[in-house]
């Protein structure tokens, strides 16, 4: 049971491995872009080429249910006679569902658990600067993300980690590690570990404290130009897809008016400096400047957070093409007369 390319790997390992995977569940085919045409996830456009090109004519089916809790589809599911439910970025299952095969339902949920229970673990890790992060496999309970534990696998992470370099690792690793899993299962050497008992171990008595990963949103990618340059940088290399937004807006109207005479931009990539940096909010840097002041310096796009100055190295005009800052500064020759509104709304 999956939806996008994060799905696919595992899947795919699955059935390098010679699995008999019965059947696929995956989400229904959605309108999408301009035209509204139907899109079809990663997931079911995978399978589709592998029964095509399936050389011994087994074909896998596909399951599109619109609500999971469907007759219809709950009969068809169980005809299927499964003894193994496999969930990667899917929908959370109802009971009537996980409680279905013999053998139970695992999910292979991108972080290690019980940090970032949630829909985007693999972006908070980044936007919240962690050392490390991993993969979890775990058998699903009533409440999300917090059965208990199969299996985890580390990695560590690196300065310049974004989405996309850690979605890539993370996504290989997980393929490996759903496939130990199904061994550790088939085998009967699965030892679980109870969530509760690894806060305890970490002297954690309330499980609120741990990081949550909630769903992206247009809040998560806003930047607040008054934060530190790290975590803007760290926040934009988190959100590198679908990309940070920003306001530009002339330097007369940025803090009474962001929304007048505005440009909307995305931001795809930023860069640092420790010439540029003070190690904490310091007014020695902004004593003559203000937040989201923009300068051009060496032909670097620079703007003034609360600790100094961050590059703008890769970003997006409203309308336009994705380019390089200096793509866009030798287009837009009066950015000095503009300024980042603080918080973008």
């Amino acid at each position: 049971m999956g939806t996008p390319e994060f799905a696919v790997a595992p899947l795919k390992t699955i059935l390098e491995n010679n699995y008999n995977v019965v059947g696929v569940v995956t989400v229904p085919d959605k309108p999408k872009g301009r035209g509204l045409q139907l899109a079809q996830s990663d997931v079911k456009r995978f399978v589709l080429d592998y029964n095509q090109n399936n050389k011994e004519g087994n074909s896998i089916p596909i399951l599109q249910p619109e609500k999971l809790r469907d007759e219809l589809f709950l009969k068809e599911l169980s005809e299927l006679n499964a003894d193994l439910f496999i969930v990667v970025a899917f929908r959370m299952l109802p009971e009537c569902v996980w409680q279905m095969p013999k053998l139970g339902t695992f999910n292979l949920h991108a972080s290690l658990l019980p940090k970032y229970r949630g829909a985007a673990p693999i972006n908070w890790a980044i936007i919240n600067r962690e050392k490390e992060s991993g993969v979890t496999t775990f058998f699903l309970d009533k409440e999300i993300d917090t059965g208990e534990i199969i299996l985890q696998e580390k990695i560590s992470l690196h300065k310049r980690e974004t989405i996309n370099t850690l979605y890539e690792k993370l996504m290989q690793i997980g393929a490996k590690v759903v496939i130990k899993t199904i061994e550790n299962i088939l085998e009967e050497k699965v030892v679980t570990k109870r969530q509760g008992d690894i806060l305890k171990e970490l002297d954690i008595k309330d499980d609120s404290i741990c990081l949550k990963a909630p769903k992206i949103n247009r809040d998560t990618c806003t930047i607040d130009w008054r934060k530190m340059a790290e975590e803007i940088d760290a926040q934009v290399r988190g959100l590198s897809y679908p990309g940070c937004i920003a306001k530009l807006c002339k330097k007369e109207n940025h803090q009474t008016n962001p929304n007048e005479e505005s440009i909307d931009v995305k931001i795809f990539m930023t860069e640092l400096d420790d010439k540029n940096l003070h190690s904490s909010n310091n007014l020695h840097f902004t004593n003559n400047h203000e937040c989201g002041e923009i300068k051009i310096e060496d032909s670097k796009f620079l703007v003034m957070c609360s600790n100094g100055w961050i590059e703008i190295s890769q970003l997006q005009l409203a309308g336009k093409k994705r380019m390089t800052a200096q793509d866009f500064l030798r287009g837009f020759r009066d950015i000095e007369k503009y300024h980042f509104a603080t918080l973008s709304n």
